[in-house]
């Protein structure tokens, strides 16, 4: 019998403590060579307005597909921009095991990538972090690197202000102009659909580290090349010279994907600058989604 789960039904199953590991475990994996994954496969609906994408990956620990549509086109509308269905199998059998709502697992999967990259990347005693933007990949990533991190500060911008002031509210952080919320952090979040370059290298803070997760088009950036033109990470050479403009159009050398370092194959230097672009990989949802499904069964029985 296949699982079928809502939202609902897996938020209480998803908690960063085993996430943010979980997510090391699959980007190690999948740098190593020991899980099968292609680029994904974008369809335009609409150029700048709506996609579709299908990310099939098979895993030691599971085999599916997540499919998932990107409209940016709904923003400030009732429906969100990503909405996503995952198809889990059992990778011995074949056997299809379940289909779970992809919605909330694409946004905590995200985050917790980001914060097992800044667990590595990041100064121990980082205090101070910005979050660019205001939206549901903002939110996440405040939870998640809350999960590590004590910060005596966070601050947001975004380029709505009523969106920001709700936000800061929400969540007991400061708004601050864009500038201003940069300079001096030690962690930097962009989590933004911006299609032009929004954060400056000359604001970041020798031995800052950048989490640029927004702009998830090959003509859209958050980062100027200044900002580039540090120790830059992804997680995957092959993804991102397809999908994200910040790496494409700034021609940015690749140090290393974020696997190599979680499996410890590569360590940067700590006290340098680092960019960690995430464009978001299969092997992330099929991971997130057998922890979910075991956990169901766990508590539930088959």
């Amino acid at each position: 019998m296949i699982l079928n789960l809502s939202e609902a039904e897996i938020a209480p199953l998803l908690d960063y403590g085993e996430l943010i590991p979980a997510m090391e475990t699959a980007l190690a994996e999948f740098s190593s060579g020991r899980a099968i994954q292609p680029v994904r496969n974008i369809m335009t609906v609409e150029e700048g307005a709506r996609y579709l994408g299908d990310m099939p990956a098979i895993t030691e620990a599971g085999m599916g597909a997540k499919l998932v549509s990107y409209y940016p086109a709904n923003a400030g509308t009732e429906f969100p921009t990503h909405q996503a269905m995952i198809m889990l199998f059992d990778p011995i059998s074949g056997a299809p095991l379940a289909c779970l709502d992809g919605g909330l697992i694409t946004e905590m999967r995200t985050a917790a990538v980001s914060a097992a990259a800044t667990r590595h990347l990041a100064s121990e005693k980082a205090s101070v972090l910005a979050i660019i933007g205001s939206g549901v990949q903002a939110r996440s990533h405040l939870q998640a690197l809350r999960h590590l991190y004590q910060f005596d500060e966070v601050r947001v911008w975004s380029r709505n202000p009523e969106h920001a002031a709700a936000f800061a509210a929400a969540h007991g952080v400061r708004t601050m102009a864009l500038q201003e919320a940069v300079l001096g952090a030690d962690i930097v979040v962009t989590a933004t659909g911006s299609r032009e370059p929004l954060v400056k290298g000359a604001w970041l803070t020798e031995g800052a580290h950048v989490n640029a997760v927004g702009a998830p088009l090959p003509t859209w950036r958050e980062l100027d090349d200044a900002a580039m033109d540090n120790t830059l990470i992804v997680d995957s050479r092959d993804a991102v010279v397809k999908e994200s403009g910040d790496v494409i159009l700034s021609g940015a050398p690749i140090f290393a994907e974020v696997g190599e370092i979680f499996s410890g194959d590569c360590t940067p230097p700590r006290s340098s600058t680092t960019i960690f672009k995430s464009v978001g990989l299969a092997v992330e949802d099929i991971a997130a989604a057998r922890l979910v499904y075991d956990k169901a069964i766990a508590m539930n029985g088959p």
